[in-house]
């Protein structure tokens, strides 16, 4: 059986996400045949989508604000949660994170990571795990498009008030016609996000992120805040 390394490298180019120009991210070749191939690459008890081999709209959303507003992450420890490419955990680096952990339960996922993060000439930590099993101990936690199903509705608003009690604040970014969970956030910022590559023709998304801000923690400025 092919290394994950090399299905990545055959299956994948390298790509730059629209919102993000200052990073190349391995993407899928065909956004449709990616999804079969997956399947018959991993055994099925390992079986994810490959969400790892797109740019969402989140996510990209997530990493233009990280890299437009620096401070929020300069000289802190993050984990990317759900961290599909590691986009976002790449981008607080970029901007002067101290480290960054990716967190993902597709092995495929954690190995496109380091190759992401390598190629960008960054340092993550690609963690195989439930990424809400438990709260990582670091100062930032970031999510993007996380709530793709109902069911992680809960799960998500679950990891997030556990993260509020430990004193940790989230930047969350998601697509405007997805889920949100109800806790207090806080916009910070919206933006035109196209999916890449495309899974649609001529569809164009919306994304916003959010901020959840732990009561010791006031780095980001107060915006409008989220209806319940």
């Amino acid at each position: 059986m092919m290394s994950a390394a090399t299905f990545i490298h055959a299956e994948t180019t390298l790509l730059t996400p629209p919102l993000v120009p200052e990073i190349e991210l391995n993407l899928a070749r065909a956004s449709r045949d990616i999804f079969r191939a997956a399947e018959q690459y991993e055994r099925p008890d390992d079986r994810w989508p490959p969400y790892w081999a797109f740019a969402w709209p989140g996510g990209q959303g997530l990493a233009r604000f990280i890299l437009d507003n620096p401070a929020i992450v300069a000289g802190r420890h993050v984990a990317d949660v759900g961290a599909g490419s590691g986009l976002a955990a790449i981008a607080a680096l970029k901007a002067g994170a101290a480290g960054a952990i990716a967190i993902d339960p597709d092995p495929l996922a954690c190995a496109a990571i380091r190759i992401n993060a390598a190629h960008n000439g960054v340092a993550v930590e690609a963690v195989l795990d439930d990424p809400l099993g438990s709260t990582p101990a670091v100062d930032l936690i970031l999510i993007g498009d996380l709530v793709y199903e109902p069911e992680l509705e809960t799960r998500v608003t679950a990891f997030l008030e556990a993260a509020l009690k430990r004193g940790t604040s989230v930047l969350f970014a998601d697509r405007t016609t997805a889920r949100r969970p109800k806790v207090d956030f806080v916009l910070q910022a919206e933006y035109t996000s196209p999916l890449m590559p495309a899974l649609e023709d001529s569809h164009i998304e919306h994304s916003r992120v959010w901020l959840l801000e732990a009561a010791s923690d006031a780095r980001a400025p107060a915006r409008k805040r989220a209806q319940r």
